[in-house]
């Protein structure tokens, strides 16, 4: 029997005939010949420039003996709007960081981060310096301590603002800013103290950042990741695959051994890496992502199966995401499971929580448990345990918010 396919002749699957075609993508960003031939990639060179020379980056000094010089690159980057259109030309100047010395060319580095923000903001360093993020955080901090800002316990990246009934809350993500307030005139008045000393620029309400989509209604927000979802999907060459109703098989236990050993091993880490930062709005694929990531240092077909199950029940959710509703009460609760010895290869327990504040799910974790648990029991009050850390850290940020909970938490 001869089939079409060994005929050469192929039809597209009926279920996807609907489907809308993909926007074409942006032309991918130049070289720096070709960018100085454009205007609009040479506007955006001279545009960083400008900025560097305004924030007083460098000084010319005479070149001391024996000194380790630094070199650089300009790199160019589209800009993009949430819907994948072009937002603007943006051309960086950052300079070569792996040629550095530690210990000669710097020594500290850590700088705190925590989630995504919103008011872009320029640093008195250069990008690709590896001192750069924590000189920056320092200034900032220093910057923010003398307008009466203080940092909190909890997360050394949240500054608080409390003036009588005046009260503002500001993250910072690396060059990254969210902030709001209790009223617009005073976020009015930080933006502006923050110009004074910084070249910012106000993005307004918080509607995308990284990945993530907010969307404002009258019953709160709705964070999404819909396009970076279909951005997963199309790296892995599964635009079009058949959407999966779970986000994992709960019969199935693979093995460090199971399946054909040949896989690309970054690829894989790639596309799970992704799934990985995927789960900040989406906690229904947390425990299948971290089942996934149990095998990124020697995954093999049938764990790249589990992967594939994953994205293709994204596939049909895709707009999914995470509620944030407007509650009437701050009451903490939360829950906790655990399997018991599920991992064939180290007998492990994996436990998972999830804490909610009022009716918005706040905190999640699916993890596995770093010791053997020698009963059903144990497992429990280890998961448990992981549950009541992560309460005792909630109350205690609430309490430096100035969000005060009377009650005890529901566990």
């Amino acid at each position: 029997m001869v089939t079409r396919a060994r005929d050469d002749i192929h039809m597209p699957n009926p279920r996807y005939a609907n489907v809308a075609a993909p926007a074409p993508p942006t032309a991918p960003p130049p070289s720096v010949r070709a960018a100085l031939r454009d205007s609009e990639w040479h506007a955006a060179m001279q545009t960083e420039f400008d900025a560097l020379q305004a924030n007083q980056t460098w000084t010319l000094v005479p070149r001391p003996p024996h000194a380790n010089v630094i070199a650089g690159k300009w790199l160019f980057k589209n800009k993009l709007n949430p819907d994948g259109s072009l937002e603007r030309r943006k051309a960086r100047w950052v300079v070569r960081g792996f040629s550095q010395r530690p210990g000669v060319d710097f020594h500290q580095t850590f700088s705190p981060v925590v989630k995504p923000a919103s008011i872009r903001t320029l640093v008195k360093s250069l990008y690709g310096l590896k001192q750069a993020p924590r000189a920056w955080f320092q200034r900032l901090n220093a910057h923010l301590r003398s307008l009466g800002f203080t940092a909190t316990s909890s997360d050394s990246s949240l500054f608080v603002f409390k003036d009588g009934a005046a009260l503002a809350y500001l993250l910072v993500y690396v060059d990254d800013i969210i902030l709001t307030g209790s009223s617009a005139t005073l976020l009015q008045q930080i933006v502006a103290a923050l110009c004074k000393e910084f070249a910012i620029k106000d993005l307004g309400a918080l509607k995308f950042f990284l990945g993530v989509q907010v969307r404002r209604d009258s019953r709160g927000f709705f964070l999404t990741q819909s396009q970076y979802t279909e951005d997963i999907l199309e790296r892995a060459g599964m635009s079009n695959c058949k959407p999966a109703t779970t986000p994992v098989d709960d019969k199935q236990k693979l093995s460090v051994h199971d399946g054909d050993p040949e896989m690309d091993a970054t690829f894989y880490r790639s596309i799970t890496g992704a799934l990985q930062y995927l789960t900040l709005s989406r906690p229904d694929i947390a425990y299948a992502v971290n089942q996934a990531c149990l095998y990124m240092h020697k995954p093999r077909a049938a764990h790249w199966n589990l992967v594939k199950r994953i994205l293709r029940y994204l596939r049909g959710t895709i707009d999914h995401g995470l509620r944030i509703s407007v509650s009437s009460t701050t009451d903490l609760k939360a829950y906790s499971d655990a399997d018991w010895a599920g991992c064939p290869d180290t007998r492990r327990s994996t436990s998972g929580y999830c804490v909610y504040l009022g009716d918005s799910l706040v905190s999640w974790s699916s993890k596995r448990q770093q010791t053997v648990s020698r009963s059903s029991a144990e497992a429990e009050y280890r998961g448990v345990a992981n549950a009541a850390a992560e309460c005792c850290w909630i109350r205690n940020l609430l309490h430096e918010l100035h969000v005060h909970i009377n009650k005890a938490t529901i566990s």
